[in-house]
């Protein structure tokens, strides 16, 4: 079932660019129930009727093309996760976007349709630590292009912080057992 929300954002970026030198394989490619991660993220952004881009890194270009979006390769990941929504911006021409880090899933459909209602650069919060997604608005987008790749996204933006009631808003995805407790949540419907 889609969403419909009148919006002024049409674009998310899926950030899938990391080594995942922790928990061993790639984080998109983690599978829950038959599905991937990135799979299950590229279904639930849909309901939203927004455009995706995944950042992915060069040694899984063929893996993500399978999932049918807009690829767009980081040669130098490793630079730092802000290089990577640079990458996906560019990609954008700097437009308004939802970015969405594949190893935090634990945000609920409820929380994207908050942060895509504030029309501003907004993430969620939980117990007044900010969370993912976030939102990102045009000033913003150019203040990241502007930034070094290795900046982290908090020392470049402040965004608005959108209370939420999301039990796993920060869970990361970083060993076998935040694997684990991802199997808990029912992510088709969360």
């Amino acid at each position: 079932m889609k969403v419909v929300i009148s919006l002024y954002l049409e674009n998310a970026i899926i950030l899938a660019a990391g080594a995942s030198r922790r928990l061993g394989q790639p984080k998109a490619l983690v599978e829950l129930n038959g599905k991937t991660l990135i799979e299950i993220l590229i279904t639930r952004l849909k309901k939203f009727n927004l455009n995706i881009v995944i950042v992915t890194r060069p040694d899984l270009e063929e893996e993500m093309r399978a999932f049918g979006e807009k690829i767009i390769v980081n040669t130098e990941p490793d630079r730092g996760r802000t290089g990577s929504i640079q990458c996906g911006l560019r990609e954008l021409n700097g437009q308004s976007c939802l970015i969405v880090p594949v190893d935090r899933p634990g945000f609920s459909d409820k929380t994207i349709k908050k942060l895509l209602e504030a029309k501003t650069t907004c993430c969620p919060s939980k117990n007044g630590k900010g969370g993912h997604p976030v939102v990102l608005n045009i000033a913003d987008c150019k203040k990241i292009l502007s930034s070094r790749a290795s900046t982290p996204l908090r020392n470049i933006i402040n965004p608005l912080k959108i209370e939420v009631d999301d039990d796993f808003l920060h869970l990361n995805i970083d060993y076998q057992e935040d694997i684990n407790k991802l199997r808990d949540i029912n992510m088709d419907y969360y």
